[in-house]
């Protein structure tokens, strides 16, 4: 990776200036013990001694910042670490220390020779080999931790980045699979209402058809402006039962009978998805209208406890009816749909006492 020359100048720039603000801080130190020792010196020149000698510093960290940036995972693998530390073990630490003779032969202002700035390194006191040695190694420590914390914040970042991505494609499928099941109960309920009328047709009844014609498209335009929405109300879903009740009736007659339980204010502005209860209704009409002459006796019950609402539809069930077995598309789709909506949502069936019920459990968070 190739880093632009004001990219390379800034971080050259602020290695220099953390360093200087270092040897003001260390030269202020000496400056006031040598007053207190009766030895004043000149601040700058005490300054100079500092700075330069922490020039093979900050060059040092310059550089390692540098390779740190085009290399960003260099410093965190445990061998190359190691190579890294003993090749400057090796290297670098000797051309520092014969740097920092160099600056002081210069410094006391003689002439500097190969020969001067060797005699002043074979003089050099232990305490500054051990010095030097752990600024480097302090300064190498400092790099090789920003390496893995970059690294690490990387890591957690991609992995953050790819559980988004990965959370927007499964709400993308989720959306999709809604979708679908939208579609599918569209031309469901289309079907099945067109087969009410198609019976009056073929029953000769033209004024019952063209009436249940113009309820069909009452009952389409709701059908697809819900289609459209995440949510309905109850009330609304209620009106939309009813009017679709009023389409089965011309071709049931007196024998759809139907009764509506615990639909109180309270209930009626709950929310749910919309389409919820006409495909329960429709199946209760088919396992039961469907399957015998006499009259029906369902039943669409709503009860409201601490922390759901409950909506039962319920039909009874004999076994002497012919069975209706239909497409299995009702509880199917209403199933899946509450899966979708909210994992607390669900759809229980059961037989029990000549009653088949269907019993959906809204969770009240979802109401209000």
């Amino acid at each position: 990776m190739h880093l632009p020359a004001l990219k390379t100048a800034r971080i050259i720039l602020t290695h220099v200036a953390f360093w200087t603000a270092l040897c003001i801080a260390g030269a202020l130190g000496v400056y006031t013990d040598r007053i207190g020792f009766g030895r004043p010196a000149p601040f700058t020149t005490i300054l100079l001694e500092w700075w330069i000698g922490h020039v093979p510093v900050m060059a040092l960290s310059s550089t390692l910042s540098l390779v740190l940036v085009r290399h960003p995972t260099l410093f965190t693998e445990r061998r190359t670490v190691i190579r890294t530390y003993a090749g400057l073990v090796l290297l670098f630490l000797p051309v520092e220390w014969f740097f920092l003779s160099c600056a002081d032969v210069l410094l006391r202002g003689e002439v500097l020779t190969l020969t001067s700035g060797w005699i002043e390194l074979t003089k050099m006191n232990k305490m500054t080999w051990f010095t030097e040695t752990a600024w480097m190694t302090g300064t190498f420590v400092a790099m090789v931790a920003i390496g893995n914390q970059r690294e690490a914040r990387a890591r957690s970042e991609a992995f953050a980045r790819a559980q988004a991505e990965n959370l927007n494609l499964y709400l993308a499928l989720e959306q999709q699979r809604m979708l679908a099941l939208r579609a599918q109960l569209e031309p469901h309920f289309i079907f099945n209402a067109l087969n009410a009328i198609s019976a009056l047709v073929r029953a000769g009844d033209k004024a019952d058809a063209l009436a249940g014609i113009g309820r069909l498209s009452d009952l389409l335009r709701y059908a697809l402006a819900a289609t459209q929405r995440e949510r309905a109300t109850i009330e609304e879903e209620l009106g939309f039962v009813r009017d679709y009740l009023a389409l089965q009736r011309l071709r049931y007659g007196e024998r759809l009978r139907i009764r509506i339980d615990g639909d109180d204010e309270q209930v009626r502005q709950g929310e749910c998805p919309p389409l919820l209860l006409q495909p329960l209704i429709e199946n209760a009409l088919r396992h039961d209208l469907d399957c015998h002459d006499g009259p029906g006796d369902i039943r669409l019950s709503f009860e409201r406890t601490a922390d759901e609402l409950l909506i039962r539809v319920m039909n009874p069930v004999s076994e002497w009816s012919s069975p209706n077995p239909g497409t299995g598309l009702g509880l199917s789709n209403t199933r899946a749909r509450l899966a979708l909506l909210d994992a607390r949502a669900s759809l229980r069936t059961g037989r029990e006492d000549g009653r088949f019920t269907a019993e959906i459990s809204l969770p009240l968070a979802l109401q209000d």
